[in-house]
């Protein structure tokens, strides 16, 4: 098996189980933790992220292998695909640097740092009601399209690993 197979199968795994990690958040944990009053709401969220900004080596091996190997399949598909095949894995590349880790980097993540700046404890009712709403609508939303499109890259990978 050759290295541009190689990377398109670990590159469609690797994808994919971004696209599960971000759907689980979209259809269990933010559903699950919506119930809670603001303060413990602000608090289960930071808890989560924590784990994730502690550089889980899971986590980091998988979101940022995703990365490094579609883009390696892209570059070794480029070369030796055309017409449609060509179209599938630029598209799928695009889609994910641009739908899912560009807005992962530049709102994900900085909403999830500016909430873990905040000291919960020592905030009023009030200002922890004006915290969750300039944090989970916008995560939220953002989340929501990141899974669409993780989703999407997932399917356009399996299409082309099919097509192989």
């Amino acid at each position: 098996m050759d290295i541009y197979r190689i990377a398109l199968i670990l590159s469609t795994l690797l994808c994919s189980l971004v696209a599960g990690f971000l759907f689980a958040f979209t259809i269990v944990v933010m559903p699950g933790i919506k119930s809670l009053n603001e303060h413990n709401f602000l608090q289960a969220f930071k808890v989560m992220d924590r784990v994730i900004q502690n550089k889980q080596p899971l986590f980091i091996v998988v979101w940022l292998g995703s990365v490094v190997v579609l883009v390696a399949a892209a570059w070794f598909g480029f070369s030796r695909l055309a017409g449609l095949d060509r179209l599938l894995i630029l598209t799928a590349c695009t889609t994910y640097l641009l739908g899912v880790q560009l807005p992962t980097m530049t709102i994900n993540v900085p909403l999830n740092n500016q909430l873990q700046k905040q000291n919960l404890n020592s905030m009023t009712k009030p200002a922890l009601r004006v915290a969750r709403t300039n944090f989970e609508p916008r995560w939220i939303q953002w989340n929501a399209i990141r899974t669409v499109l993780s989703i999407l890259t997932s399917v356009l990978l399996i299409i082309l690993v099919s097509r192989i």
